[in-house]
């Protein structure tokens, strides 16, 4: 079942709950650089945390923190955590709506209590499914960013499965950000505007780096990042969009949540490829294509995503 996390703000916390969010953050952190190092760690259980301190702190935290470090060890992804912040189970944190505003409780060093948080449109939607049970709630993490806390819930929900055969392929690169291609139609997403924005931010970065203002250096790049991840969104909805219109039930993109399922593709020398099968780097030349074996000619990044969907057709059928 498809995934997604709701990023929720804390509305307004006060200057106690701030500091005591702070305070299980590095109770956590350095709980969880203790257990990295910890001989019984496989066996370790709530009770452990009586060894490495005698101050009060949520089970529910402390279960959550030995699985993960558990896992982390065991992928020899850590060796030692910056920050590790405070994770909790499906069962103890509970949403609710109270009134107009959706609050959401979890385990503090204080009692249990209902935190408002900040929602937008698409996040009440998420919420509403939560509550009337046609969206599963998963774990959720309580986390520091810019200055403001916030809490991000797993959400699990189902899909109808889409039952149309067409299959569409895309090619994901710089010049074309993607190209989709679906029987006989394409869609090109062009990468200029990306392009230039990029580069403003590059001369930006430039002259701020030679007057050391490394703060905003750091500001612009957050915002940069905050515009790219917002064209991001907005060409894989359109990508979504056109495969729902073409009925196409299998697509090499992230469309689980329309329904349509996904197959991965290696890509390599899908824009050298020609239909009639010959492949030759010369093939291709930037945005040409041109098989130099037929003569056959096609913009190659399209090329790519026709063989793209090709090469899912003949995996499924």
């Amino acid at each position: 079942m498809p995934t997604i996390t709701l990023k929720l703000e804390l509305h307004n916390p006060t200057k106690v709950k701030q500091d005591m969010y702070e305070r299980m953050t590095e109770v956590n952190t350095s709980f969880a650089n203790w257990l990295l190092n910890h001989p019984k760690l496989n066996q370790a259980t709530s009770k452990l945390f009586k060894e490495f301190s005698s101050q009060r702190f949520p089970s529910a935290v402390v279960n959550q923190t030995i699985r993960e470090v558990k896992s982390q060890k065991k992928s020899q992804k850590a060796k030692k955590f910056r920050t590790f912040w405070c994770c909790f189970n499906n069962q103890n944190v509970k949403v609710e709506k109270k009134g107009e505003f959706y609050t959401v409780s979890f385990p503090t060093l204080e009692k249990r209590v209902g935190v408002p948080v900040v929602t937008r449109p698409y996040q009440e939607a998420w919420l509403n499914r939560l509550l009337n049970g046609t969206a599963k709630q998963g774990a959720a993490k309580l986390y520091k960013k810019r200055k403001k806390w916030c809490l991000a819930v797993a959400v699990t929900f189902e899909v109808e499965p889409r039952h149309e055969t067409k299959v569409m392929g895309v090619d994901l690169g710089l010049r074309y950000l993607a190209v989709a291609s679906v029987g006989t139609k394409s869609w090109f997403f062009k990468g200029n505007q990306c392009a230039f924005v990029r580069r403003r931010y590059a001369a930006l970065r430039r002259r701020l780096g030679k007057a050391k203002k490394l703060h905003m250096i750091r500001k612009i790049g957050r915002k940069e990042s905050r515009w790219m991840k917002e064209m991001n969104h907005n060409i894989s909805r359109q990508i979504v969009n056109f495969a729902l219109a073409n009925g196409v039930g299998v697509i090499a993109y992230k469309a689980e949540m329309a329904g349509i399922r996904v197959e991965w593709v290696d890509p390599t020398y899908t824009s050298q490829t020609c239909k009639c099968g010959y492949r030759e780097k010369a093939n291709r030349n930037g945005i040409h294509f041109r098989c130099q074996r037929c003569g056959y000619t096609l913009h190659a990044d399209l090329n790519g995503a026709i063989n793209i969907a090709k090469a899912i057709s003949g995996f499924v059928a």
